[in-house]
C-alpha cells in the first residue's frame, strides 16, 4: 500500500509498543460489548474464577468473554480443549483477533465440564461473563470491533496532534477511506502469507511449503533464522527437527511430515489446523484486492462509483478473486482483469485441486472504509520517548476491517 486517501498531515509516531496500546474488543450483534477490563491500563490485573449459571434444559452452548494479552487466538483454542478436555470442534468463535495487543471477544463451548471451565486460569487469559445460549458461535457471528489505540513517539505539541487528528477524522467521515486490508492479513513480521498463496492456487505446493520453512527476516529471533536459512541450503528434514525451536509448532508439525513422507508437501501443508491453511489463499485474495484499489487511485478512478461498478448496497466494490467471480465491466473490469493476468492466474485456479478446502468462489467487498465514533481520547507526554508526545484514539470498524487501514491515514506511515 502506497496511497493515501486523506489529505490531511500525518502526526507519525509508533503503535503497539506495548501490548496495552492496542485494546480490540468485539461488538455482539445486539451491540453489546465484549469489554477488556483485566489487562488494560488501569485495569484490576487480578485473576477472577468465572461463575457459570444454572444451565436451562434442551440449551447445551456454554458462552463467554475471552479476554487475553500477547496471546494468538488459535493459541489460546488450543489450550481451552486441552484443559476442558474436549475436541476444538466443541469451540466456536465468531472472529480472530490481533496477537501483539489486548482482546476480547466472546467464545463457545459445547457442553463443557462446567467445574473445569470455571477453574480454568492460564497466564494473559481471563474468562468472564458466562452464560447459556441454544446456538454455537461461527465465524462472522460479530457486528464490528471497538479499538482504543495509543500512538506513541510524536514529534509534535499538543495543539497540533490535536490539529491533524481531527481534521483527519473530518475527511474520513465526509468521503470514507480506500478499504485496504491491513498488514496482517499478509503474515506478520514476515509477510509472506499472500505469496505461500499464491503458489498454492498456482498448484506449487513444495515451493509454497518451502517458502513457509525458510523464508527469513531481520526481526526473528537469531534461532529460528539460522534454523530457516540452513533448511534452505540443504533441505535436511531431519537435522531440521533438530533446529527449528519447539515453539514454532506448526513448522516443527510440517517438517515431520516430510521426514516420513520427504516428497509429499501437500500432506505437509495438511499438518496445519484447518482455520490456519485457508488464511494462504485468503492473503493472495487481500493481495490482488489491494493492489485492484491502487490501480483505481492510480489512475484517477479513485472510490466513487463510475460506469461499470458492482454495486453493493451503492457503493463501489472491488472482487476478491475466485473461481465464480465475476468482473466489473468499463474501465474498473478493465483494471480488475489487469491485476489477474499480472500475476499470470486464471479465476479457474481459485479451485485447488489437491486441497479442496482452500478453496474459494470469490467475493465482493467494499472499496470505502467509513469508520465509526471516533474519538480522540487524550494527548500525553510518552514516557518511553522522552520529548515527545502519545495519544489514544478509539474507533468502531465494522466486522472484517482493519484498524491498521485507518491508523496508516492518521499517521500518514506507508
Amino acid at each position: 500500500m502506497t496511497s493515501f486517501s486523506t489529505k490531511a498531515e500525518g502526526i507519525g509516531g509508533q503503535i503497539k509498543r506495548r501490548y496495552t496500546d492496542f485494546v480490540v474488543e468485539e461488538i455482539r450483534p445486539d451491540g453489546r460489548v465484549c469489554e477488556a477490563n483485566r489487562f488494560v491500563e488501569g485495569g484490576t490485573h487480578e485473576s477472577e474464577k468465572m461463575a457459570v449459571p444454572e444451565r436451562p434444559e434442551g440449551v447445551d452452548q456454554l458462552h463467554f468473554d475471552l479476554e487475553k494479552i500477547n496471546k494468538d487466538t488459535n493459541w489460546v483454542i488450543k489450550q481451552l480443549s486441552r484443559y476442558l478436555q474436549c475436541s476444538r470442534k466443541r469451540i466456536g468463535y465468531a472472529g480472530m483477533k490481533d496477537k501483539r495487543a489486548v482482546t476480547c471477544q466472546r467464545i463457545s463451548v459445547f457442553e463443557p465440564d462446567v467445574k473445569r471451565v470455571e477453574n480454568f486460569w492460564s497466564r494473559g487469559i481471563q474468562l468472564s461473563n458466562a452464560s447459556w445460549e441454544k446456538n454455537r458461535l461461527d465465524l462472522g457471528m460479530l457486528k464490528a470491533n471497538r479499538f482504543v489505540v495509543k500512538v506513541r513517539d510524536i514529534d509534535l505539541g499538543e495543539k497540533k496532534i490535536k490539529e491533524m487528528v481531527e481534521t483527519c477524522f473530518a475527511e474520513m467521515e465526509e468521503n470514507g477511506i480506500a478499504n485496504f486490508f491491513g498488514e496482517q492479513r499478509f503474515g506478520g513480521i514476515r509477510q509472506i502469507t499472500h505469496l505461500v498463496g499464491r503458489h498454492f492456487v498456482k498448484d506449487e505446493f513444495e515451493e509454497g511449503v518451502m517458502l513457509y520453512l525458510t523464508h527469513a527476516v531481520d526481526g526473528e529471533e537469531e534461532e529460528i533464522k539460522a534454523a530457516r536459512k540452513r533448511l534452505a541450503e540443504t533441505n535436511d528434514f531431519a537435522e531440521a527437527t533438530k533446529l527449528f525451536p519447539i515453539k514454532f509448532r506448526y513448522e516443527r508439525a510440517m517438517i515431520h511430515h516430510l521426514c516420513k513422507f520427504p516428497k509429499d508437501f501437500v500432506g505437509a501443508f495438511g499438518m496445519l489446523p484447518k482455520q490456519l491453511r485457508y488464511l494462504f489463499t485468503h492473503a493472495y485474495q487481500s493481495y490482488l484486492f489491494n493492489n485492484v484499489i491502487e490501480k483505481r487511485l492510480e489512475q484517477g478512478i479513485g472510490l466513487k462509483k463510475v460506469e461499470g461498478d458492482i454495486l453493493i448496497d451503492g457503493f463501489p466494490t472491488a472482487p476478491l478473486l475466485g473461481f465464480e467471480s465475476k468482473f466489473a465491466s468499463g474501465k474498473p473490469g478493465e483494471i480488475e482483469k489487469s491485476v489477474l493476468e499480472e500475476e499470470g492466474i486464471e479465476l479457474r485456479q481459485f479451485k485447488v485441486k489437491k486441497m479442496a478446502e482452500i478453496s474459494s468462489k470469490g467475493a465482493r467487498k467494499s472499496l470505502v472504509l467509513r469508520p465509526e465514533k471516533m474519538k480522540l481520547v487524550g494527548i500525553e507526554d510518552d514516557e518511553f520517548f522522552p520529548g515527545r508526545k502519545a495519544c489514544t484514539i478509539s474507533f468502531e470498524l465494522s466486522k472484517g476491517n482493519y484498524a491498521t487501514t485507518v491508523l496508516r491515514e492518521i499517521m500518514k506511515v506507508a
